[in-house]
């Protein structure tokens, strides 16, 4: 960003660091007049911050699951009341 901000322009920026110009805009306004390290601890809460959403979201599908699995009566399935599920048990007419 200090040779765009240095007035280099966005073409040749484009061509030596191989990069579109799309990208250079995007990152002028992503990072535009940060430091390097405010924009390393910027990366670092980014990465932090997906971190903790994907923990979240593990959190979430493991609880869905376990309310799914208390939800269901398995007192009231046959195996359970003394009838077994083999097929051979079943009486043909």
């Amino acid at each position: 960003m200090k040779e765009f901000e240095a007035g280099v322009s966005v073409a040749d920026l484009c061509r030596t660091h191989r990069v579109g110009d799309a990208s250079i805009y995007n990152w002028k306004a992503r990072f535009g007049g940060m430091d390097v390290s405010e924009a390393r601890r910027l990366k670092a809460l980014e990465d932090e911050d997906t971190r903790l959403k994907r923990l979240l979201a593990d959190a979430m599908l493991d609880n869905a699951a376990l309310k799914d699995l208390m939800g269901k009566n398995v007192w009231s399935a046959p195996s359970v009341q003394g009838f077994t599920t083999s097929p051979t048990t079943i009486p043909v007419a």
